[in-house]
């Protein structure tokens, strides 16, 4: 298993994010996934990079918390091997959102991330009901891989 992480540079980083904490949690989440073998990216990034890829991607202006981009769709699905996606975490929206829910920013970098990893599975929570199902499998995963506080 191999997960890619980028982040910003150390000077303008928060002293309280563990990268080693997430890169962690996203192998727990991978085995427990049945996807010991595969492969993920996990990008941190500000307001205005995830606002611009919102925007493209998505057709919404602002800043978001979590984005996926899947290699299980699109024409060339067939060439990923062992790649399933990128993810692209917020990290200013990640801090906004510790701060409300009184979090410690990893345990909510933790919830995005699996979050962002079941989009990448094909999970979904535009339907009422697909989105139960999502959010049962996030609890199931913060559990079993002792990932941040369920909330």
């Amino acid at each position: 298993m191999t997960v890619r992480m980028s982040a910003p540079d150390r000077s303008v980083r928060p002293r309280n994010l563990d990268l080693a904490r997430l890169r962690s949690t996203a192998g727990r989440a991978l085995r427990a996934l049945g996807h010991a073998r595969s492969e993920i990216s996990v990008s941190l990034v500000g307001d205005e990079e995830i606002s611009e890829l919102n925007e493209s991607w998505r057709g919404k202006k602002g800043p978001t918390d979590v984005l996926s981009f899947s290699l299980f769709e699109g024409e060339h699905r067939e060439y990923r091997g062992e790649m399933l996606g990128d993810i692209v975490i917020g990290l200013a929206a990640a801090q906004r959102q510790a701060r409300e829910r009184h979090r410690a920013l990893d345990d909510e970098l933790d919830r995005l991330l699996i979050h962002g990893l079941l989009h990448l599975l094909g999970h979904d929570h535009e339907v009422e009901a697909e989105g139960r199902r999502m959010r049962a499998e996030e609890r199931r995963l913060r559990r079993e891989t002792g990932a941040g506080r369920a909330p």
